[in-house]
This record gives structure tokens, C-alpha cells and sequence, in this order.
């Protein structure tokens, strides 16, 4: 009797370990890149034209959240839940505490400015709901973020702070 008693209390805390560190685990991971914010849904009427719209005003802040490591963003994938996507080329490199505005639209892609450009100006993320992703090089998750308007943006002003 006490044998079963001693097992089924183990079997029990080991399952209240496993239920607690399961869902840190699920949404957390390994990286100093996480997402500032997202401004998923341009101010105005939604026009993608590459003169007069305004999928440049559709914007996604990296910041690297590391103390110490300077982070070359070369290889990076942003991408959404249809499979829209973005890879960071050569030259950006965030040292620590540093940001990048990843934009829609057409510009000069600008390091001292903290801006680059998906050239392209199709919008990438819904205005309702969408999930975003941040793979690194590897394909390893970064980071990743699910919205919807209703949830997530109290005010209504289409964007959504997540590391802050």
C-alpha cells in the first residue's frame, strides 16, 4: 500500500512538472531577436500601389534584446501564416538593444536608419487575424506571434506590442 501511494505521488508531481514547464516552453524560445510590435494594419484605406499606397505604413520591429551579442540578421525569415515571406540579406546587423523596421512597400533599405524594405508592395499581414514568424537561419523558430483585431488590439489602431 505505501509503495502505491509513494508512486502515485511521484506520477503526480512529475505530471504537475511537465504540465508547468510545457507551455513556457511552447511560446519562449532561444533567441535575442524577438518582435517589438507590429503595425499589421496600415492608417487609412488599404491601397497597394507602389505610387500613392501605403503598404509602407505596414510595418514589423525586430529588436535584438541581447546585452552583449551584435546579431547579423543575414538569413533571417519573417514570414506569415499563408506562407508570405521575407528574407533578410546581407548587410543589417543589430547591435545590442538595437532595432529594425521591416516595411512594406518599396525605399532604400537604410542600417543607420533602422529601416529595411520588403520591396514589394503587396501588404503581408491580415487585417483580422494572422500569425507571424521569425526563423533564423537554421529554421529554428525565433519567435513567433498569433493575433486577431478583436483579441489583440484594444484601442483599434492596428497595432499590437508584444516584447515592448
Amino acid at each position: 500500500m505505501r509503495m502505491r501511494h509513494t508512486l502515485a505521488a511521484v506520477a503526480a508531481a512529475g505530471t504537475i512538472a511537465v504540465m508547468a514547464a510545457g507551455p513556457a516552453q511552447a511560446t519562449e524560445y532561444t533567441s535575442a531577436l524577438k518582435f517589438k510590435g507590429v503595425q499589421y494594419d496600415a492608417p487609412g484605406g488599404d491601397s497597394n500601389r507602389c505610387s500613392g499606397g501605403n503598404t509602407k505604413d505596414e510595418y514589423l520591429t525586430i529588436k535584438n534584446y541581447s546585452r552583449t551579442a551584435t546579431v547579423d540578421l543575414k538569413g533571417y525569415v519573417v514570414k506569415d501564416a499563408t506562407g508570405n515571406k521575407f528574407t533578410f540579406t546581407g548587410g543589417h546587423r543589430l547591435e545590442p538593444g538595437d532595432y529594425v523596421k521591416l516595411r512594406g512597400g518599396k525605399g532604400t533599405d537604410s542600417d543607420a536608419g533602422n529601416v529595411v524594405y520588403r520591396q514589394n508592395c503587396n501588404f503581408i499581414w491580415n487585417n483580422d487575424k494572422d500569425t507571424i514568424q521569425l526563423l533564423k537561419p537554421t529554421g529554428a523558430k525565433a519567435d513567433v506571434h498569433s493575433y486577431t483585431k478583436r483579441a489583440n488590439d484594444a484601442d483599434g489602431n492596428g497595432y499590437i506590442n508584444y516584447h515592448g
